[in-house]
């Protein structure tokens, strides 16, 4: 009765289950490499499932005009719709299903735990322990997932120059960086460059690190600097 009371999210805990399978079939490919190569796709279209399912439901009624596409990508679930198309197509990268498997993950933990909870108070215990050493770990997820986001851009650029990416799509990953980084739900992306900045600025500062790498450390943060979207 619950799952039938609630049919578009049960629709998005079956995705984000299947989400999970895939990508644990492609991180560990216990079906043969060319098998997961296809896990991959399919994590990938079932995240992009997911994440359009979750746009619904946050904005119901679709209209075609500057002011909604406006309010779209300001959703979490709008960047990871554009994830999922942007990576879909291209080589598969290890790196690039982490943010999907663990989001997915995350999200799907906190709808079983409302589905045990409907069914009894006390159902499962050993699967309701897990699930809450998931969500106690939850902060340090997020910004395992953070810091894939952020290296993922050098990726896309290395990618380009050895022949297994195309020519937009680090362009088109930048635009999705740039969400991320003025995400409203989800401040991660922009604490972990934050922390990054600092760390890097603490190591150069050293008197044992050479001139040519301090300067051209500060020449880095300065140019990451101005590529960054104003956020409100």
């Amino acid at each position: 009765q619950f799952l039938m009371a609630n049919k578009l999210d049960t629709a998005m805990w079956i995705s984000r289950l299947f989400t999970v399978y895939c990508s644990a079939l492609f991180v560990l490919p216990l079906l043969g490499l060319h098998e997961a190569a296809s896990f991959y796709q399919r994590a990938l279209l079932a995240n992009a499932l997911t994440s359009a399912l979750r746009l619904h439901q946050r904005l119901p009624h679709f209209q075609l005009s500057r002011a909604f596409l406006a309010q779209a990508l300001l959703e979490d679930s709008c960047h990871y719709l554009l994830y999922s198309l942007i990576f879909v197509n291209s080589y598969p990268v290890t790196m690039s299903i982490f943010p999907v498997l663990l989001f997915s993950l995350l999200h799907a933990a906190t709808y079983t735990k409302k589905v045990l909870d409907a069914r009894s108070s006390n159902s499962l215990p050993f699967l309701r322990n897990l699930l809450e050493k998931l969500n106690a770990n939850q902060q340090n997820i997020l910004k395992f997932i953070a810091c894939n986001e952020i290296f993922l851009m050098p990726a896309t650029v290395f990618m380009l120059f050895s022949g297994q990416g195309s020519l937009l799509q680090p362009f088109i990953y930048y635009r999705f960086l740039t969400l991320r980084y003025s995400s409203r739900r989800n401040p991660y992306c922009r604490t972990l460059f934050t922390e990054l900045r600092i760390v890097v600025e603490h190591l150069i500062m050293k008197p044992s690190c050479p001139v040519f790498v301090r300067r051209l450390c500060l020449s880095g943060i300065s140019f990451i600097s101005r590529l960054a979207p104003t956020v409100a």
